[in-house]
């Protein structure tokens, strides 16, 4: 059984949303995620909502990626994917919120900020419950697209493959990084940890 992970698609990672966390070419990647779809049983969305008043916000993004000494928030960054406003909303040309099978809001909390869906904190205490649902369901065969590729792309589909032990498929045409270097790195990272990264679809085989 084959799951489809569309992770963190929302305004806040694009240029959509200048003053907030923009990816570089990060609302295009719609058309990708929704051909990916098309090979699963299964789709799940992931979205990052964020008080304004998180204890990792900053106002500039000069101040951002400062180490924080706290437990479940690592640096600072600046307010983003805030439920209610426009970078809350996820980029054009995916289906409604209501019409996916599975939905993971994550880092309410103020004092916790994710990066992978499938634990509500950075020390991957607190399950979200993400990886229970896809095993429940009976899926064995996970492809995840989404932003950014070095960050939460990166940590979801790690935890789902050290947690989850499925077989892990990182579809980079549907995804896009923050930085080249780290996302390079982030790529090495998880093709060393037994996850497929993959340019394309094209690629991607359950044999």
């Amino acid at each position: 059984m084959i799951a489809s992970i569309d992770v963190d698609p929302q305004k806040t990672f694009t240029p959509l949303c200048p003053s907030e966390l923009p990816v570089i070419e990060g609302d295009k990647i719609g058309p990708a995620l929704n051909k990916q779809a098309e090979k699963a049983v299964f789709r799940v969305l992931t979205k990052d909502a964020h008080p304004a008043n998180a204890v990792w916000v900053v106002d500039t993004p000069e101040e951002m990626l400062t180490p924080l000494d706290h437990p479940n928030a690592d640096l600072t960054w600046v307010s983003h994917a805030v439920p209610g406003t426009e970078g809350f909303e996820i980029i054009p040309s995916l289906p409604a919120v209501t019409e996916y099978d599975h939905v993971i809001w994550k880092g309410v909390e103020p004092n916790l900020h994710p990066y992978g869906a499938c634990f509500h904190d950075i020390q991957e205490k607190l399950s979200t419950g993400l990886i229970e649902w896809l095993a429940i369901k009976g899926v064995t065969t996970i492809l995840v697209g989404g932003l950014a590729t070095d960050y939460c792309v990166k940590t979801t589909a790690l935890q789902l493959k050290q947690h989850g032990h499925f077989d892990v498929w990182v579809n980079l045409e549907a995804c896009r990084g923050i930085a080249e270097e780290t996302t390079i790195a982030a790529c090495l990272e998880m093709s060393e940890a037994g996850i497929h990264v993959i340019q394309s679809l094209d690629e991607f085989s359950t044999m």
